[in-house]
Protein backbone atom coordinates (compact mmCIF):
# COMPACT_ATOMS: atom_id res chain seq x y z
CA UNK A 1 0.00 0.00 0.00
CA UNK A 2 2.82 2.62 0.54
CA UNK A 3 3.74 2.43 -3.23
CA UNK A 4 0.12 3.46 -3.44
CA UNK A 5 0.07 6.64 -1.10
CA UNK A 6 3.17 7.70 -2.19
CA UNK A 7 2.50 8.06 -5.93
CA UNK A 8 2.23 11.67 -7.42
CA UNK A 9 -1.06 13.11 -8.40
CA UNK A 10 -0.74 12.58 -12.05
CA UNK A 11 0.03 9.18 -11.44
CA UNK A 12 -3.19 8.75 -9.62
CA UNK A 13 -4.82 9.19 -12.82
CA UNK A 14 -3.06 7.12 -14.58
CA UNK A 15 0.31 9.20 -15.24
CA UNK A 16 -1.82 10.97 -18.08
CA UNK A 17 -0.35 14.34 -18.94
CA UNK A 18 -2.02 17.62 -17.50
CA UNK A 19 0.21 19.79 -20.17
CA UNK A 20 -3.21 19.62 -22.23
CA UNK A 21 -5.36 21.00 -19.66
CA UNK A 22 -8.77 21.21 -21.31
CA UNK A 23 -8.22 17.44 -22.80
CA UNK A 24 -6.66 16.76 -19.06
CA UNK A 25 -10.05 17.91 -17.38
CA UNK A 26 -12.46 16.47 -19.74
CA UNK A 27 -11.12 13.25 -18.81
CA UNK A 28 -11.64 14.00 -15.53
CA UNK A 29 -15.03 14.85 -15.81
CA UNK A 30 -15.86 11.88 -17.78
CA UNK A 31 -14.55 9.82 -15.35
CA UNK A 32 -16.42 11.36 -12.40
CA UNK A 33 -20.10 11.24 -14.77
CA UNK A 34 -19.82 7.16 -15.11
CA UNK A 35 -19.06 7.00 -11.61
CA UNK A 36 -21.80 9.01 -10.59
CA UNK A 37 -23.65 6.78 -12.54
CA UNK A 38 -22.40 3.76 -10.54
CA UNK A 39 -22.46 5.71 -6.93
CA UNK A 40 -26.09 6.31 -7.53
CA UNK A 41 -26.99 2.84 -6.78
CA UNK A 42 -24.40 2.06 -4.30
CA UNK A 43 -25.79 0.84 -1.40
CA UNK A 44 -25.24 2.07 2.38
CA UNK A 45 -23.36 -0.54 3.20
CA UNK A 46 -20.79 -0.10 0.04
CA UNK A 47 -20.40 3.23 0.94
CA UNK A 48 -19.68 2.95 4.71
CA UNK A 49 -17.56 0.16 3.65
CA UNK A 50 -15.82 2.71 1.73
CA UNK A 51 -15.32 5.62 4.49
CA UNK A 52 -13.86 2.50 7.00
CA UNK A 53 -11.68 1.40 4.44
CA UNK A 54 -10.30 4.92 3.95
CA UNK A 55 -9.87 5.43 7.26
CA UNK A 56 -7.94 1.39 7.91
CA UNK A 57 -5.62 2.82 4.84
CA UNK A 58 -5.06 6.50 5.98
CA UNK A 59 -4.17 5.05 9.78
CA UNK A 60 -1.40 2.89 7.69
CA UNK A 61 0.37 5.66 5.87
CA UNK A 62 0.05 7.97 8.62
CA UNK A 63 4.44 8.04 7.95
CA UNK A 64 3.84 8.73 4.46
CA UNK A 65 1.23 11.49 4.63
CA UNK A 66 2.87 13.32 7.41
CA UNK A 67 6.32 13.37 5.21
CA UNK A 68 4.29 14.39 2.33
CA UNK A 69 2.70 17.55 4.72
CA UNK A 70 6.40 18.02 6.00
CA UNK A 71 7.84 18.76 2.36
CA UNK A 72 4.52 21.29 1.78
CA UNK A 73 5.18 23.14 4.81
CA UNK A 74 9.00 23.33 4.25
CA UNK A 75 8.13 24.53 0.35
CA UNK A 76 5.57 27.18 2.32
CA UNK A 77 8.50 28.19 4.87
CA UNK A 78 10.62 28.85 1.49
CA UNK A 79 8.01 30.87 -0.45
CA UNK A 80 6.96 32.75 2.58
CA UNK A 81 3.92 31.83 3.72
CA UNK A 82 2.68 33.29 6.64
CA UNK A 83 1.94 31.72 10.39
CA UNK A 84 -1.96 31.21 10.09
CA UNK A 85 -1.49 29.75 6.40
CA UNK A 86 1.29 27.38 7.46
CA UNK A 87 -0.71 26.46 10.56
CA UNK A 88 -3.54 25.57 7.85
CA UNK A 89 -1.68 23.40 5.81
CA UNK A 90 -0.61 21.98 8.54
CA UNK A 91 -1.14 17.94 9.51
CA UNK A 92 0.38 16.30 13.26
CA UNK A 93 -1.01 13.30 14.66
CA UNK A 94 -3.84 15.06 16.38
CA UNK A 95 -5.30 16.43 12.87
CA UNK A 96 -4.62 12.77 11.84
CA UNK A 97 -6.93 11.38 14.31
CA UNK A 98 -9.62 13.43 13.90
CA UNK A 99 -9.34 12.80 10.44
CA UNK A 100 -9.86 9.16 10.86
CA UNK A 101 -12.37 10.11 13.53
CA UNK A 102 -14.50 11.88 10.97
CA UNK A 103 -14.52 9.02 8.53
CA UNK A 104 -16.01 6.80 10.96
CA UNK A 105 -18.59 9.73 11.92
CA UNK A 106 -19.71 10.34 8.56
CA UNK A 107 -19.89 6.77 8.20
CA UNK A 108 -22.43 6.61 11.04
CA UNK A 109 -24.53 9.59 10.18
CA UNK A 110 -27.94 7.85 8.40
CA UNK A 111 -28.25 7.83 4.56
CA UNK A 112 -30.16 10.45 2.93
CA UNK A 113 -30.51 8.79 -0.35
CA UNK A 114 -33.77 6.96 -1.19
CA UNK A 115 -35.78 8.50 1.47
CA UNK A 116 -39.76 9.48 0.52
CA UNK A 117 -41.15 12.05 1.75
CA UNK A 118 -44.58 13.30 1.83
CA UNK A 119 -46.03 10.41 0.11
CA UNK A 120 -49.79 11.20 -0.59
CA UNK A 121 -52.91 9.78 -2.47
CA UNK A 122 -54.00 11.48 -5.22
CA UNK A 123 -57.95 11.11 -6.08
CA UNK A 124 -56.88 9.11 -9.63
CA UNK A 125 -55.93 6.48 -7.27
CA UNK A 126 -52.08 7.46 -7.55
CA UNK A 127 -49.20 8.19 -4.78
CA UNK A 128 -46.88 11.09 -5.49
CA UNK A 129 -43.90 11.69 -3.37
CA UNK A 130 -40.28 13.30 -3.43
CA UNK A 131 -37.38 10.91 -3.29
CA UNK A 132 -33.77 12.60 -2.04
CA UNK A 133 -31.07 11.50 -4.77
CA UNK A 134 -27.36 12.48 -5.15
CA UNK A 135 -26.50 16.00 -7.12
CA UNK A 136 -24.24 13.72 -9.41
CA UNK A 137 -20.79 15.20 -9.98
CA UNK A 138 -19.54 18.01 -7.61
CA UNK A 139 -16.32 19.79 -8.13
CA UNK A 140 -15.10 21.38 -4.69
CA UNK A 141 -12.17 24.42 -5.03
CA UNK A 142 -10.33 24.78 -2.31
CA UNK A 143 -7.02 26.36 -0.02
CA UNK A 144 -4.44 25.04 2.02
CA UNK A 145 -6.08 23.30 4.40
CA UNK A 146 -5.47 19.58 3.35
CA UNK A 147 -7.93 17.70 5.57
CA UNK A 148 -11.20 19.23 3.23
CA UNK A 149 -9.89 16.68 0.65
CA UNK A 150 -10.84 13.76 3.40
CA UNK A 151 -14.04 15.65 4.53
CA UNK A 152 -15.02 16.94 1.16
CA UNK A 153 -14.43 13.03 -0.17
CA UNK A 154 -16.40 11.36 2.65
CA UNK A 155 -19.69 13.80 2.73
CA UNK A 156 -20.03 13.33 -1.48
CA UNK A 157 -19.23 9.54 -0.80
CA UNK A 158 -22.21 9.11 1.59
CA UNK A 159 -24.48 11.42 -0.36
CA UNK A 160 -23.84 9.49 -3.08
CA UNK A 161 -22.17 11.95 -5.30
CA UNK A 162 -18.95 11.46 -7.45
CA UNK A 163 -16.38 14.21 -6.78
CA UNK A 164 -13.45 16.36 -8.71
CA UNK A 165 -11.12 18.06 -5.89
CA UNK A 166 -8.79 20.87 -7.03
CA UNK A 167 -6.56 21.54 -3.52
CA UNK A 168 -4.26 24.63 -2.94
CA UNK A 169 -0.55 24.27 -4.97
CA UNK A 170 0.88 24.83 -1.19
CA UNK A 171 -0.51 21.02 -0.40
CA UNK A 172 -0.25 19.60 -3.83
CA UNK A 173 1.81 16.76 -1.51
CA UNK A 174 -0.39 15.95 1.20
CA UNK A 175 -3.47 15.96 -0.78
CA UNK A 176 -2.01 13.68 -3.00
CA UNK A 177 -0.79 11.22 -0.31
CA UNK A 178 -4.59 11.42 1.01
CA UNK A 179 -6.04 10.87 -2.18
CA UNK A 180 -4.39 7.74 -2.68
CA UNK A 181 -5.82 6.19 0.72
CA UNK A 182 -9.40 7.73 -0.87
CA UNK A 183 -8.77 5.86 -4.08
CA UNK A 184 -7.32 2.19 -1.98
CA UNK A 185 -11.01 2.37 0.15
CA UNK A 186 -12.49 3.18 -2.52
CA UNK A 187 -11.14 -0.21 -4.45
CA UNK A 188 -11.37 -1.96 -1.45
CA UNK A 189 -15.29 -1.64 -1.34
CA UNK A 190 -15.74 -2.43 -4.88
CA UNK A 191 -16.65 1.25 -5.37
CA UNK A 192 -15.17 3.38 -8.53
CA UNK A 193 -11.88 4.85 -7.81
CA UNK A 194 -13.08 8.18 -10.41
CA UNK A 195 -15.55 8.62 -7.18
CA UNK A 196 -13.23 10.92 -5.72
CA UNK A 197 -10.69 12.17 -8.31
CA UNK A 198 -7.88 15.03 -6.92
CA UNK A 199 -6.65 17.23 -9.64
CA UNK A 200 -3.11 16.51 -10.20
CA UNK A 201 -1.98 20.11 -11.93
CA UNK A 202 -1.41 23.18 -10.20
CA UNK A 203 -2.41 24.89 -12.98
CA UNK A 204 -5.06 27.47 -12.49
CA UNK A 205 -6.17 26.67 -16.17
CA UNK A 206 -7.62 23.47 -14.63
CA UNK A 207 -10.23 25.51 -11.68
CA UNK A 208 -11.31 27.52 -14.96
CA UNK A 209 -12.15 24.60 -17.26
CA UNK A 210 -13.54 22.75 -14.12
CA UNK A 211 -15.93 25.16 -13.19
CA UNK A 212 -17.34 25.55 -17.15
CA UNK A 213 -18.01 22.15 -17.71
CA UNK A 214 -22.05 21.71 -17.19
CA UNK A 215 -21.80 18.25 -19.23
CA UNK A 216 -19.47 16.60 -16.64
CA UNK A 217 -20.32 18.76 -13.52
CA UNK A 218 -23.89 19.54 -11.61
CA UNK A 219 -22.60 22.04 -8.95
CA UNK A 220 -19.45 23.54 -7.51
CA UNK A 221 -18.55 24.09 -3.79
CA UNK A 222 -15.75 26.94 -3.10
CA UNK A 223 -13.87 26.74 -0.22
CA UNK A 224 -11.28 29.84 0.76
CA UNK A 225 -10.74 33.45 0.88
CA UNK A 226 -13.15 35.58 -0.80
CA UNK A 227 -11.54 36.60 -3.89
CA UNK A 228 -11.61 33.07 -4.43
CA UNK A 229 -15.18 32.57 -3.93
CA UNK A 230 -15.59 35.67 -5.66
CA UNK A 231 -14.08 34.13 -8.73
CA UNK A 232 -15.57 30.77 -8.97
CA UNK A 233 -19.31 32.92 -8.76
CA UNK A 234 -18.22 35.51 -11.67
CA UNK A 235 -17.21 32.74 -14.27
CA UNK A 236 -18.94 29.43 -13.00
CA UNK A 237 -21.35 28.07 -15.70
CA UNK A 238 -21.96 25.61 -13.40
CA UNK A 239 -24.39 25.98 -10.32
CA UNK A 240 -22.35 27.30 -7.54
CA UNK A 241 -23.22 26.67 -3.52
CA UNK A 242 -20.96 29.37 -1.70
CA UNK A 243 -21.11 32.47 1.02
CA UNK A 244 -18.59 35.22 0.43
CA UNK A 245 -18.42 37.11 3.86
CA UNK A 246 -19.59 36.33 7.43
CA UNK A 247 -20.25 39.91 8.45
CA UNK A 248 -22.56 38.51 11.82
CA UNK A 249 -24.53 40.72 14.28
CA UNK A 250 -25.46 40.27 17.71
CA UNK A 251 -28.11 42.61 19.00
CA UNK A 252 -28.97 42.90 22.59
CA UNK A 253 -32.54 44.16 22.92
CA UNK A 254 -33.35 46.44 26.04
CA UNK A 255 -34.87 43.77 27.92
CA UNK A 256 -32.22 41.54 27.77
CA UNK A 257 -31.06 39.66 31.08
CA UNK A 258 -27.37 41.36 30.58
CA UNK A 259 -25.52 38.39 32.04
CA UNK A 260 -26.78 36.57 29.44
CA UNK A 261 -25.68 38.87 27.16
CA UNK A 262 -22.35 39.46 28.15
CA UNK A 263 -21.96 35.95 27.80
CA UNK A 264 -23.02 35.08 24.28
CA UNK A 265 -21.46 38.87 22.91
CA UNK A 266 -18.08 37.50 24.54
CA UNK A 267 -18.30 34.32 23.49
CA UNK A 268 -19.47 35.07 19.90
CA UNK A 269 -16.40 36.90 19.69
CA UNK A 270 -13.56 35.53 21.40
CA UNK A 271 -14.52 31.84 20.74
CA UNK A 272 -12.72 31.58 17.66
CA UNK A 273 -11.30 34.66 15.32
CA UNK A 274 -10.70 33.11 12.03
CA UNK A 275 -14.76 31.38 11.12
CA UNK A 276 -16.76 32.67 9.19
CA UNK A 277 -19.44 32.55 12.03
CA UNK A 278 -17.54 34.53 14.44
CA UNK A 279 -18.93 37.81 15.23
CA UNK A 280 -17.75 41.00 14.06
CA UNK A 281 -20.41 43.85 14.66
CA UNK A 282 -21.99 44.36 18.26
CA UNK A 283 -25.26 46.32 18.22
CA UNK A 284 -26.92 47.46 21.46
CA UNK A 285 -30.01 49.15 22.33
CA UNK A 286 -29.31 52.89 23.83
CA UNK A 287 -31.32 51.96 27.14
CA UNK A 288 -28.83 49.25 28.14
CA UNK A 289 -25.52 50.77 26.43
CA UNK A 290 -24.66 52.48 29.63
CA UNK A 291 -25.27 49.27 31.93
CA UNK A 292 -23.83 46.68 29.38
CA UNK A 293 -20.31 48.58 27.50
CA UNK A 294 -18.20 48.92 30.61
CA UNK A 295 -18.69 44.71 31.63
CA UNK A 296 -18.36 43.97 27.96
CA UNK A 297 -15.10 46.53 27.52
CA UNK A 298 -13.35 44.48 30.61
CA UNK A 299 -14.24 41.27 28.78
CA UNK A 300 -12.73 41.69 25.73
CA UNK A 301 -9.83 43.30 27.06
CA UNK A 302 -8.81 39.90 28.78
CA UNK A 303 -8.95 38.89 25.54
CA UNK A 304 -7.21 41.60 23.46
CA UNK A 305 -10.32 42.93 21.84
CA UNK A 306 -9.65 45.80 19.96
CA UNK A 307 -13.25 48.29 20.26
CA UNK A 308 -14.14 50.14 17.67
CA UNK A 309 -17.38 52.56 18.18
CA UNK A 310 -19.50 54.93 17.15
CA UNK A 311 -19.87 58.27 18.92
CA UNK A 312 -22.38 57.22 21.43
CA UNK A 313 -20.39 54.20 22.21
CA UNK A 314 -17.38 56.29 22.83
CA UNK A 315 -18.61 58.89 24.84
CA UNK A 316 -19.67 55.54 27.24
CA UNK A 317 -16.01 53.70 26.40
CA UNK A 318 -13.98 56.54 26.07
CA UNK A 319 -10.97 54.62 25.65
CA UNK A 320 -12.50 52.98 22.32
CA UNK A 321 -11.31 53.43 18.44
CA UNK A 322 -13.14 55.50 16.53
CA UNK A 323 -15.50 53.06 13.97
CA UNK A 324 -15.27 54.20 10.46
CA UNK A 325 -18.01 53.58 7.38
CA UNK A 326 -15.78 50.51 6.65
CA UNK A 327 -15.96 49.01 9.96
CA UNK A 328 -19.49 48.26 9.87
CA UNK A 329 -18.98 46.05 6.55
CA UNK A 330 -15.64 44.66 7.61
CA UNK A 331 -15.20 40.82 8.00
CA UNK A 332 -12.34 40.97 10.45
CA UNK A 333 -11.55 37.28 11.15
CA UNK A 334 -9.45 38.99 13.85
CA UNK A 335 -9.57 40.49 17.54
CA UNK A 336 -11.37 43.20 16.41
CA UNK A 337 -15.12 44.05 17.10
CA UNK A 338 -17.01 46.95 15.33
CA UNK A 339 -20.24 48.31 18.28
CA UNK A 340 -23.01 50.94 17.61
CA UNK A 341 -25.69 51.83 20.20
CA UNK A 342 -29.05 51.90 18.28
CA UNK A 343 -32.50 52.49 19.03
CA UNK A 344 -34.34 49.68 19.18
CA UNK A 345 -35.04 47.20 16.96
CA UNK A 346 -36.07 48.70 13.50
CA UNK A 347 -32.40 50.62 13.96
CA UNK A 348 -30.54 47.42 14.74
CA UNK A 349 -32.61 45.29 11.71
CA UNK A 350 -31.70 48.43 9.44
CA UNK A 351 -28.60 48.12 10.08
CA UNK A 352 -28.13 44.30 9.51
CA UNK A 353 -29.83 44.65 6.09
CA UNK A 354 -27.47 47.38 4.81
CA UNK A 355 -24.18 45.69 6.35
CA UNK A 356 -24.38 42.08 7.23
CA UNK A 357 -23.81 39.47 4.81
CA UNK A 358 -26.64 37.15 5.60
CA UNK A 359 -24.98 34.97 7.04
CA UNK A 360 -25.67 34.23 10.82
CA UNK A 361 -27.71 37.48 13.31
CA UNK A 362 -28.34 36.81 16.78
CA UNK A 363 -30.37 39.11 18.92
CA UNK A 364 -30.51 38.87 23.15
CA UNK A 365 -33.76 40.05 24.15
CA UNK A 366 -36.66 38.60 26.80
CA UNK A 367 -39.68 39.64 24.45
CA UNK A 368 -41.20 36.88 22.98
CA UNK A 369 -42.60 39.18 19.99
CA UNK A 370 -39.29 40.85 19.44
CA UNK A 371 -37.85 37.43 19.09
CA UNK A 372 -40.24 36.57 16.83
CA UNK A 373 -40.24 39.52 14.55
CA UNK A 374 -36.27 39.22 14.57
CA UNK A 375 -36.40 35.59 13.28
CA UNK A 376 -39.13 36.61 10.53
CA UNK A 377 -37.08 39.86 8.95
CA UNK A 378 -33.83 39.22 9.59
CA UNK A 379 -33.00 38.05 6.08
CA UNK A 380 -29.76 35.23 6.82
CA UNK A 381 -29.24 31.90 6.55
CA UNK A 382 -29.04 31.44 10.31
CA UNK A 383 -30.59 33.74 12.83
CA UNK A 384 -30.77 33.03 16.58
CA UNK A 385 -32.25 34.20 20.03
CA UNK A 386 -30.34 34.09 22.65
CA UNK A 387 -27.28 32.10 21.13
CA UNK A 388 -23.88 32.70 19.95
CA UNK A 389 -23.47 32.88 16.43
CA UNK A 390 -20.95 29.98 16.74
CA UNK A 391 -23.25 27.43 16.74
CA UNK A 392 -23.97 28.54 12.87
CA UNK A 393 -21.88 24.77 12.20
CA UNK A 394 -23.03 21.59 10.84
CA UNK A 395 -21.93 19.45 13.62
CA UNK A 396 -23.91 21.81 16.34
CA UNK A 397 -27.06 21.71 14.27
CA UNK A 398 -26.92 17.98 14.18
CA UNK A 399 -26.23 17.51 10.35
CA UNK A 400 -23.12 15.14 11.57
CA UNK A 401 -20.57 17.74 9.44
CA UNK A 402 -21.06 19.71 6.95
CA UNK A 403 -19.04 20.66 3.42
CA UNK A 404 -19.65 24.95 3.98
CA UNK A 405 -22.09 27.20 4.47
CA UNK A 406 -24.44 28.64 2.00
CA UNK A 407 -25.79 32.20 2.14
CA UNK A 408 -27.87 31.60 -1.08
CA UNK A 409 -31.32 31.18 -1.53
CA UNK A 410 -31.93 28.20 -3.76
CA UNK A 411 -31.16 24.40 -3.32
CA UNK A 412 -29.04 25.17 -0.01
CA UNK A 413 -29.05 27.59 3.02
CA UNK A 414 -27.13 27.45 5.85
CA UNK A 415 -24.54 24.39 7.13
CA UNK A 416 -24.32 22.04 3.81
CA UNK A 417 -24.59 18.68 5.19
CA UNK A 418 -25.61 15.48 3.56
CA UNK A 419 -28.47 16.40 2.64
CA UNK A 420 -27.77 19.60 1.27
CA UNK A 421 -25.56 17.30 -0.83
CA UNK A 422 -28.84 15.93 -2.31
CA UNK A 423 -31.93 16.71 -4.45
CA UNK A 424 -35.07 15.91 -4.89
CA UNK A 425 -37.11 14.05 -7.54
CA UNK A 426 -40.83 13.35 -7.85
CA UNK A 427 -42.01 9.51 -7.53
CA UNK A 428 -45.63 8.21 -8.62
CA UNK A 429 -46.52 5.31 -7.39
CA UNK A 430 -49.83 3.40 -9.08
CA UNK A 431 -51.42 0.67 -9.47
CA UNK A 432 -52.28 0.44 -13.45
CA UNK A 433 -53.92 3.86 -13.33
CA UNK A 434 -54.05 6.21 -16.77
CA UNK A 435 -55.15 9.83 -16.86
CA UNK A 436 -58.48 9.88 -18.01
Amino acid sequence: MTAQVTRTGAEAVGAVDTRDIEAYMTRLGQAARAAATAMRRAPTAAKNAALLAMAERLQAARAEVLAANERDLARGRESGLDAALLDRLALNEARLDAMVEGLSQVASLPDPVGEIDGLRARPSGIQVGQMRVPLGVIGIIYESRPNVTLEAASLCLKSGNAAILRGGSEARESNAAIAACIRAGLADAGLPEAAVQVVATTDRAAVGRLIAMPEYVDVIIPRGGKSLIERIAREARVPVIKHLDGVCHVYVDATADLDKALAIAVNAKTHRYGTCNTMETLLIDAPVAEALLPRLAAAYGEHGVELRGCERTRAILPGCAVATEEDWDAEYLAPVLAIRVVDGMDAAIAHIERHGSHHTDAIVTESYGLARRFLAEVDSSSVMVNASTRFADGFEYGLGAEIGISTDKLHARGPVGLEGLTTRKYVVLGDGQVRQ
